[in-house]
């Protein structure tokens, strides 16, 4: 591919762009999307099992989403923050409908950080503490606050102290316990004994525990049945707000409207973003009027160029009506546990493949040297996925040196099981074509 149109276009990109995240500019350039399919400059077309950033969850380029953006920009495209449109109040009220109750208050930001950030900062000032708490290998954005509640060694080394109060517990991950314990006789030992850690280093000011249904960034992983619901009582013994950082997770997804249906909990905050904009950016914070109200009087800021945009919320309004209409949280259960079969059915011929988890259409599958040391087969899975990609498939990966080495399976919810049946051809005959029969 020497003379390919990407190979020249890369060439141009690396003149001019920042690299903002780990490797170079490698993969093809991308011309067009829709559905399931991305083609590159060149017209070599590809499924993308990544749904482009986890955002085009109704598929790409969906026409109702095009529809509205065309709609829209004939109406208004940008207003002044302190404004609202019809489109962003009828966004509100269908959101607020979705929202696991007591949940009915929200506003829509830009992007998932954004979202995490206030919501936060709200937590903060509805209590008056300011201490937070997150899971190990957690991710959830890049500011300030979210950034000091992502703790993945990689994204916060080098940039100095972090903001002050925030603490880690251990990741509730029954692949690598980090405390060398099965479920469930453990009883949520990971979270138990992080609390208590958290209350030997607090200065009494606690305030929130924020955590994923599914922590995509950390290798997929499902906390085990009944772990959300640990998490919130002992939170709540602390007097302790939970957010629940539904990017990756929300709005079907996972088989279920929210991933924290599955242990009937609903949080003090929950924040959406990936989802709900089919690839416009599009995130949003939600809370109770309780809540609300306590950080409003206590004056609450969260002010950007972009607040409640009548673009994007056109847009909202569209997935939200596809997802409805196409009842694609049924298709996310039905067909995730479709390709979940399919993918059980490679660990169990190969040994490279050493966990498969997760549920609905948000699934993780876990490269290892050998089951039994569960060391990460960093190199095998690199040409693995190089090998997809030359067949025809990108499958987007989350490492971390020496601990794991992660595909985050998250194709559109509109994936038909043909294209699920041609990606596991490709998936098999990669894993052969670098590690054999």
């Amino acid at each position: 591919m020497s003379d390919s149109k990407s190979d020249e276009l890369l060439a141009q990109a690396r003149q001019v762009f920042i690299r903002s995240f780990a490797g170079d500019f490698t993969l093809p350039v991308i011309a067009r999307a829709e559905g399931a399919t991305i083609t590159d400059v060149d017209g070599n077309a590809y499924l993308d099992f990544s749904s482009g950033q986890m955002c085009a969850t109704v598929g790409h380029n969906h026409p109702r989403i095009a529809a509205a953006v065309r709609s829209a920009a004939d109406r208004a495209v940008h207003i002044n923050s302190a404004m609202l449109s019809p489109d962003v109040i009828a966004l509100g009220r269908r959101v607020v409908e979705l929202l696991p109750p007591p949940l009915d208050r929200v506003f829509f930001l830009s992007t998932g950080g954004e979202s995490n950030e206030a919501a936060v900062k709200m937590a903060k000032k509805a209590t008056g503490r300011y201490e937070v708490v997150g899971l190990a290998h957690s991710f959830h954005g890049s500011t300030a606050g979210a950034g000091a509640a992502t703790f993945i060694p990689s994204l916060r080394a080098g940039y100095g102290p972090a903001v002050p109060g925030t603490f880690a517990i251990p990741v509730p991950d029954c692949y690598r316990c980090p405390l060398a314990l099965t479920f469930p006789s453990c009883e949520y030992a990971c979270a138990r004994v992080g609390f208590d850690l958290v209350d030997r280093q607090s200065v009494g000011s606690l305030a929130a525990v924020i955590a994923e249904p599914i922590l995509g960034t950390a290798g997929c992983v499902e906390p085990p049945p009944g772990y959300l619901a640990e998490l919130q009582r002992l939170a709540r013994q602390r007097e302790m707000l939970v957010i629940f950082d539904e990017a990756q997770t929300g709005l079907g997804r996972t088989g279920q409207m929210w991933g924290g249906d599955r242990d009937g909990v609903a949080p003090d905050l929950l924040t959406i973003s990936k989802t709900l904009g089919g690839g416009i950016p599009l995130a949003a914070t939600a809370t109770t009027a309780a809540i609300e109200e306590e950080a409003h009087r206590e004056g609450f800021f969260f002010f950007t160029s972009h607040l409640n945009e009548p673009l994007p919320a056109a847009v909202g309004l569209a997935v939200l009506d596809v997802i409805a209409e196409e009842k694609l949280v049924d298709a996310a259960r039905d067909k995730g546990a479709y390709l979940k079969r399919g993918l059980l059915a490679l660990k169990d011929r190969y040994e490279i493949v050493g966990d498969v988890r997760g549920r609905g259409l948000l699934m993780g599958l876990d490269f290892v040297k050998d089951r039994q040391g569960k060391q990460p087969a960093e190199a095998e899975a690199e040409a693995i996925t190089r090998q997809c990609l030359r067949r025809g498939l990108f499958l987007a990966a989350t490492r971390q040196p020496g601990r794991y080495w992660v595909w985050r399976v998250a194709p559109p919810l509109t994936i038909t099981h043909a294209e699920i049946d041609r990606s596991l051809e490709i998936i098999e005959a990669a894993i052969r074509a670098v590690v054999g029969s």
